[in-house]
């Protein structure tokens, strides 16, 4: 089967989907002997208008789990901004250690309707947005390990010519299932969806970095304090800020983030490859 073209196309605000999928598309490039591309819709202004392949061309596509799913705030995006015209693809899930739950399967979803078919499945553990603790340092150099072998394994799947007629098989339940609630030990459900970061005025110094790397542009450039729109949680400013000035300080958000570190912090998820 004949590839033209190797692109990665990713969502990832604290970039740990870029470097799953960055990776496995240039090793794949390498392998079929093609050039390779990227499509990078992070920030807002790379959300503009229609992305359109080829049906020569090999999309390995990423968003990071967010409660379960892909994120609420890039669905509508990812349903309606890309036309596959029969490229191959990849549907690739990074998720915080707890569980990719539906993410995997919904992806594949979307991309089949969008126009492409696709090949492989992966889900793998990168540092979750919310903690510094829960799947640390992941991906680490074992995860990229296994992505190396899917990608060796998606590439003789080309060459060889032995595709699958019909959607590739990944876990997940479909119907897609709601997004995953935050709850207590008594099980009552945590709301954090209005609860948006503070900024320590001690440590910042207003280089704009938090402002212009938002990826629902919710913060004032003016007054970065300001969060004047919604807050998806990707937790890029908190994670990334030169200063170290942003922080969450909502009760609901610390308890919810605590949980998931004492259930989820010991064991070791493990990633998971369909091809």
């Amino acid at each position: 089967m004949k590839i033209t073209k190797v692109w990665a196309v990713y969502f990832s605000p604290t970039g740990n989907a870029k470097k799953v999928v960055t990776t496995m598309a240039k090793r794949a490039a390498e392998c079929l002997g093609v050039p390779m591309g990227t499509v990078n819709f992070t920030l807002p202004e790379n959300r503009e208008g229609v992305v359109s392949f080829d049906k020569e061309d090999l999309a390995f596509f990423s968003t990071p789990v967010y409660a379960g799913r892909i994120p609420n705030k890039m669905l509508p995006y990812v349903q309606t901004a890309f036309e596959g015209n029969g490229a191959l693809a990849v549907a690739v899930s990074v998720f915080g250690n707890r569980n990719f739950d539906d993410a995997l399967i919904e992806l594949r979803n979307i991309m089949e309707k969008d126009g492409f078919h696709t090949i492989a499945g992966g889900a793998f553990v990168g540092e979750h947005s919310f903690s510094k603790t829960l799947g640390q340092g992941r991906p680490d150099a074992e995860d990229m390990k296994v992505a190396a072998e899917f990608v060796e394994k998606i590439a003789e799947k080309i060459t060889s010519g032995n595709i699958n007629e019909g959607p590739i098989q990944v876990k997940g339940e479909d119907p897609i299932r709601p997004y995953y609630t935050p709850r207590d030990r008594n099980g009552n459900g945590i709301d954090i969806r209005k609860v948006k970061p503070k900024t320590d005025l001690d440590k910042c110094v207003n280089c704009g970095f938090c402002a212009k790397n938002c990826p629902l542009g919710s913060i004032n450039l003016e007054n970065v304090a300001e969060v004047t729109g919604i807050c998806m949680k990707c937790c890029k400013c908190v994670k990334l800020c030169p200063k170290g000035a942003k922080y969450f300080d909502d009760e609901g958000f610390l308890y919810h983030k605590t949980e998931l570190e004492e259930m989820y912090g010991i064991r070791r998820a493990e990633d998971e490859i369909f091809c």
